[in-house]
């Protein structure tokens, strides 16, 4: 039987189940693509999966997804009597520690948005004061960069400061209220678009690169490390190990939780309503995004010693 025919096969079963299986089968798709079109399922060797899995670079978490999904489509294989064995290493490296995001001070992020205004040399793709305006939205209000570049004029209603994030990472819709701030900086941005020339059309990129197309990360990513490095702001820990566009993500939600503990408010209370801000399908992976940092374990040392000091009190 050909790789391809099989991985196809494969897809199409957990599919039947009623699972989305989209990471999985990009990750086959591509091991296709590696092997090649034409092989059989019998030709692939040992040392073309561990070429698959290393790719290039140092290992990351990455070899592990991959080693899963491969894992999954074997077992297939081997119950139906396709192969009799895998070609998968039998020694499995150590998973490697996970990224810890990087939370950026508010001196920061404004030195973020100055370098955005000016860290182009020369004319590029992007427009500053669009991409002043993207890395603004993604802190203020929390989005995924996919869901930032993805909106439309259709979806940003300013009227009523609210945005219509569709199709998300767990493929639903959600509608995402933005503060007056943040509000009035994007009419100003709108206003500016509008001026420019750029498609009114309602169904047009609401951030839009100089050629008329839709902003994408192959473009604004590259970008942001040099603004990044433009405004100075780096950590230890070699090139994978820098701060990154989506960390501005992680920074809304360690910011919002610690101005919660400043103003007294009931954290737990308000976790819930974090979680469905955010997008996310479980409460538990918004816990991801509430990284420890020192002005957030102060607060919430501050609120312990408060508690405790109830407790003494009622001895």
């Amino acid at each position: 039987m050909k790789l391809l025919k099989a991985i196809v096969n494969y897809v199409a079963y957990h599919k039947a189940l009623g699972e989305l299986f989209l990471s999985n089968e990009q990750i086959l798709k591509s091991f296709v693509r590696a092997i090649g079109q034409r092989a059989n399922i019998s030709d692939v060797k040992s040392k073309q999966v561990d070429k698959f899995l290393s790719g290039t670079g140092p290992l990351t978490a990455r070899w592990h997804i991959k080693h899963q999904a491969l894992r999954g489509f074997y077992c297939y294989l081997m119950s139906r009597g396709y192969v009799k064995k895998s070609p998968l290493p039998t020694v499995i490296p150590k998973r490697p520690p996970p990224f810890v995001p990087y939370i950026y001070t508010r001196q920061e992020l404004r030195s973020l948005l100055d370098a955005s205004l000016t860290y182009q040399k020369n004319r590029g793709q992007l427009e500053p004061y669009m991409v002043c305006m993207l890395l603004l939205l993604l802190y203020g209000a929390g989005l995924r960069i996919k869901e930032a570049i993805s909106l439309t004029l259709a979806d940003v209603n300013l009227v009523q400061s609210l945005l219509t994030i569709r199709e998300t990472k767990f493929h639903k819709t959600r509608l995402v209220p933005l503060g007056r701030q943040l509000t009035h900086a994007l009419l100003l941005y709108a206003a500016r678009r509008q001026r420019e020339g750029y498609s009114r059309y309602y169904e047009a990129p609401f951030f839009i690169s100089r050629n008329g197309k839709p902003v994408n990360r192959s473009t604004i990513e590259p970008a942001f490390q040099r603004i990044r490095e433009k405004a100075g702001i780096y950590r230890t820990g070699g090139s994978r190990n820098q701060p990154r566009l989506h960390d501005l993500r992680h920074t809304f939600a360690v910011h919002r939780l610690t101005e919660w503990y400043r103003q007294g408010a009931d954290v737990q209370k308000w976790l819930p309503v974090l979680s469905v801000y955010l997008g996310h399908h479980k409460l538990a992976a918004t816990s991801v995004y509430l990284t420890m940092t020192p002005a957030l374990l102060h607060q919430a040392n501050l609120r312990f010693e408060k508690y405790a000091l109830q407790e003494d009190s009622h001895d």
